[in-house]
């Protein structure tokens, strides 16, 4: 059976609602979360974007849920060995109940202070360098590290979990689900991509547990939640590399302009139907996800989460839902 988390918008939402919706998400009965990590929202609209670690300590107090990051750039504006230290105080904070995503990260947060942005190659592997470091730091010695991006002197971190802070890797890519098969604890991805996990599996991940991720907009019509998720979650269509090269939101909204309400509902489910919100679930699990995670755009929270608990989250668990690919 899938396990079904709520994907708390850091874009979207500041902490003190985001608390209260994983308050509720507890409540509806989704089973764990995610919370991106971002230093800008994608496009004003959205309005938002609080330090992550200071949400996952709040979080921490308010709920048991796992919580992972979807996902932390450990790469360019925050050193890995800094991310080392947040992530063992999460995992110290959750009870082991921490889970640390990383991904190669968009120069939308990455570019703040001034670092040029690296083609995707060197970001994948600067991604590997830091993951190393991140273990080498997880294991409690006093660490020097020379590599060939980062460097370390006499470094050691003190609040430590009781076991090693599991680290899934993000992929949208061949390149990246390799690299996520070969160092990761787990796969994290936002797109029902059955030839991604099959990559991930077959380069190492195995069993390892793959997440993912999508929004949706529960809305009283079908018009209706596609103008909310246009104006809020536009830069969700916006195609290509985009996404990781635009550095500003204001460049992100001018890509919105050229997104269409058809291009919307193509990216985001979209209205009333739980059929539609259930059928998506089922999609990611085909695919071969161990772990979805749902966000509700817009301001109508309590009647998502009351649909979710009363018939999307009964409905997911009746399902006989496969998720056998590349294994």
């Amino acid at each position: 059976m899938v396990s079904m988390g709520y994907f708390l918008a850091c874009e979207e939402f500041g902490p003190h609602e985001l608390v209260r919706q994983a308050r509720m998400a507890a409540d509806a009965g989704f089973e764990r979360l995610w919370i991106s990590d971002h230093y800008h929202p994608w496009t004003e609209a959205q309005g938002q974007s609080p330090f992550v670690w200071g949400v996952i300590g709040a979080l921490s107090e308010a709920t048991r849920l796992p919580i992972t990051t979807a996902v932390t750039c450990p790469t360019i504006r925050i050193h890995p060995a800094i991310i080392a230290q947040a992530a063992a105080t999460a995992a110290v904070q959750c009870d082991g109940r921490f889970v640390l995503g990383v991904g190669s990260g968009e120069a939308l947060n990455e570019h703040v202070l001034g670092d040029r942005w690296p083609p995707a190659e060197t970001r994948l592997a600067m991604l590997e360098e830091a993951v190393e470091l991140i273990r080498a730091l997880h294991r409690g010695d006093r660490v020097t590290y020379h590599g060939e991006f980062y460097d370390v002197e006499n470094a050691r971190i003190y609040t430590l979990p009781d076991g090693p802070v599991p680290i899934y890797v993000s992929g949208f890519g061949p390149k990246a689900a390799r690299l996520a098969g070969r160092i990761g604890d787990g796969f994290v991805c936002t797109m029902p991509a059955e030839g991604l996990v099959r990559t991930f599996r077959e380069s190492g991940g195995e069993d390892r547990p793959a997440q993912a991720g999508f929004k949706i907009c529960y809305a009283a019509s079908e018009e209706e939640g596609a103008r909310t998720a246009l104006r809020i979650w536009g830069n969700l269509a916006v195609p290509g590399e985009l996404s990781q090269t635009l550095p500003e939101p204001r460049h992100f909204e001018q890509a919105v302009e050229l997104v269409t309400e058809d291009a919307i509902r193509t990216a985001v489910t979209c209205g009333p139907d739980v059929d539609r919100i259930v059928d998506r679930v089922r999609t990611f699990a085909q695919a071969g996800f161990d772990e979805v995670y749902v966000q509700q755009i817009g301001p109508d929270q309590e009647a998502f989460f009351e649909i979710c608990r009363d018939q999307v989250l009964p409905r997911v668990r009746e399902l006989e839902l496969v998720r056998d690919a590349g294994r």
